[in-house]
């Protein structure tokens, strides 16, 4: 089955068109690190490989550095006192992102996972956009990981070499220290890097629905069919809960790990005695920023697409609100004239089209975002119709959910909330009010 699976992938990786393709070329920088990491299990002997390295860099190398390499004897700066919850928000950040992303390969392929294999039904521009993502996505990931690579790097080769032989070691220390701190490198890499890689496939998949909308949201400036129009809205709308199905596990639990994992190092880090500098602190300080910064490209993502969706209803309105506007206009004329799209109502500030030029803080000037007037086509849709059609945006809202809570900036601000109202209640807890 798992070869039957990997031979259908192949085939649908490769999306043909009359005008352009997406080949294994165009994919092979995604899929080299997929296979890096060796997450990929669509063989037995990969499936063991996989395993075999999750157990080793996830759970076997983090147990043996907290309990083995502890070095109790040495000075204050080497004592690690915050390597316990380090290595266990690691180790748990990565089993979540493990676990989710071979499920999500092996329950759906990853092809369809990708949703690859509905891409050749997609108009030119978002098969243009979605393949230059998907060759970003490696660069993607490298930025965010080879800094956090680079930092403990430092922090390792600093700690074993000034360690000397306070640090427990087998036989020759030299060798010794080189292949203990080789090996917490990779295991740091890994488990970074396959967090990171779920949130990159994450923000990925929400690219994609980002420029199906705004390919969607040109219906608004042309002559086009409401029912049409009704039925692309579904489909789309059906593929957002279909992305928000799939994650809303790994969004809520990314969201709850994260929060325990700093509110348990604001905890050790106030209490009373508690030695915090660069040396005992740094790396609980670069896990706490390796955490937030999967979580925030995660959550963007989220808000970013259901802005996205709900800014369609807002297009919608001030299209219906063009139509009606122009239709009353004709019926006023003394000799109505037949027109298919009509000019501007009424008289615009010759200015007004520049205010979108100023140095202003925005959103953006997109198809879903702007402030431009919308050619009316009053004499080819009705009034019904697009009442209807308006209505209906109004009352079905688009976005991703989890469990039923939509990820849109209120949610943001409720998030934000609670989180602030956490860390408040613990320093009241530990730093007390003098």
């Amino acid at each position: 089955m798992e070869e039957e699976r990997d031979d259908e992938d192949d085939q649908l990786l490769t999306i043909k068109s009359p005008k352009y393709d997406i080949n294994d070329d165009e994919l092979s920088s995604f899929r080299s690190c997929i296979n890096l990491l060796c997450v990929d299990q669509t063989s037995p002997w990969k499936t063991s490989l996989s395993w075999s390295m999750f157990f080793l860099f996830g759970i076997g190398v983090p147990i043996v550095s907290h309990f083995v390499l502890s070095c109790s004897s040495c000075d204050e700066d080497h004592r690690q006192p915050y390597d316990a919850i380090v290595e266990l928000s690691l180790s748990s950040i990565a089993a979540l992102s493990y676990f989710s992303f071979t499920s999500f390969v092996r329950k759906y392929g990853l092809s369809k996972f990708l949703f690859l294999d509905k891409l050749c039904d997609e108009s030119e521009k978002v098969r243009l956009g979605y393949t230059r993502q998907l060759q970003r996505s490696k660069k993607i990931l490298c930025i965010f990981v080879l800094p956090c690579l680079v930092a403990d790097s430092v922090y390792r080769i600093w700690w074993f070499v000034t360690g000397g032989s306070d640090i427990p070691h087998w036989g020759n220390i030299y060798l010794s220290h080189s292949i203990a701190c080789t090996m917490e490198l990779c295991s740091w890499l890994y488990r970074s890097s396959i967090f990171f890689l779920a949130c990159v496939l994450y923000r990925l998949i929400c690219y994609l629905q980002i420029l199906r909308l705004e390919v969607f949201a040109q219906v608004f400036q042309e002559e086009s069919d409401v029912g049409w129009t009704l039925l692309e809205h579904l489909r789309i709308r059906r593929i957002l809960r279909v992305i928000s199905h799939r994650f809303r596990l790994f969004i809520l639990w990314t969201l709850l790990l994260v929060t325990a994992s700093l509110l348990a190092s604001l905890l050790v880090t106030t209490k009373d005695q508690s030695d915090v500098n660069i040396y005992t602190a740094g790396e609980l300080a670069l896990c706490s920023m390796t955490l937030v910064t999967g979580l925030c490209i995660c959550l963007r993502s989220a808000t970013k697409i259901t802005h996205k969706a709900q800014s369609i209803t807002s297009l919608a309105a001030k299209w219906h609100a063009c139509a009606t506007i122009n239709s009353f206009d004709h019926a006023d004329a003394e000799t109505p004239v037949a027109q298919v799209a009509s000019p501007w109502l009424f008289p615009l500030n010759p200015n007004y089209d520049n205010y979108d030029s100023e140095d202003e803080e925005g959103d953006g000037n997109d198809e879903l975002n702007n402030t431009k007037m919308i050619p009316a086509f009053a004499n080819t849709i009705s009034f019904q119709k697009r009442q209807a059609l308006v209505t209906y945006l109004e009352n079905n809202r688009a976005g991703i959910t989890v469990y039923g809570f939509m990820l849109d900036r209120t949610y943001l601000h409720t998030i934000f909330g609670v989180e602030l109202s956490l860390v408040l209640w613990l320093l009241s807890k530990t730093v007390g009010i003098y």
